[in-house]
């Protein structure tokens, strides 16, 4: 009974400090559209949640500590579209893992392709659905336009590559509303 009452008490708390936290910056702002406010709302619940039942996070590529768990990070990511960088995919009882950093993507000044802002700081672990999409462009994949692959496929050609050339790939990724990788898309850089 007490540790049922402190997992509520400590969920509750985690969850007021998240809608605190999301106000403070500035998420549900005008151009956020009418869902926005339930949205937060659910990503804040499900964070705090997270929080208290996740598992401590592994050690990202680079041998550094990932400053959040796995958890925590796919129910802030929960239902949203990132853009980021991968440091390494790995797959691990029939799932597949893919360490990540958010990036940023600008438009190639001469060609039509991408140029790769890489993130800074840690890696985090998250988890692809069983059904989850991928698509590959070049470098990645064989064709500039993107094309289907496994994620078999797509984690092979990702770790065969150095770490030093994966710094220079972005993915657009999609996740579920449980913070699982459901869509995977290489963007073409030349």
């Amino acid at each position: 009974m007490r540790v049922a009452h402190r997992r509520t008490t400590t969920v509750r708390r985690l969850t007021a400090l998240t809608l605190g936290l999301l106000a403070l910056t500035g998420c549900g702002g005008p151009d956020d559209g009418p869902d926005a406010g339930q949205a937060a709302t659910a990503t804040a619940s499900a964070t705090a949640t997270a929080s208290v039942t996740s598992a401590p996070p592994a050690p990202a590529p680079d041998g550094t500590a990932p400053s959040s768990g796995p958890s925590a990070t796919a129910a802030r990511w929960a239902g949203t579209k990132q853009f980021v960088q991968i440091g390494d995919a790995r797959t691990a009882g029939g799932r597949t893992y893919l360490s990540v950093r958010p990036a940023e993507k600008k438009p190639h000044p001469q060609f039509e392709a991408w140029v790769i802002v890489p993130g800074e700081g840690p890696y985090t672990e998250v988890s692809m659905t069983e059904d989850a999409q991928v698509l590959l462009s070049v470098p990645l994949g064989d064709a500039k336009h993107p094309a289907a692959y496994t994620r078999a496929e797509f984690v092979g050609r990702l770790t065969a590559r150095p770490s030093s050339d994966r710094a220079l790939l972005g993915f657009d990724l999609s996740f579920d509303g449980q913070g699982r990788v459901t869509r995977v898309q290489s963007l073409y850089t030349p």
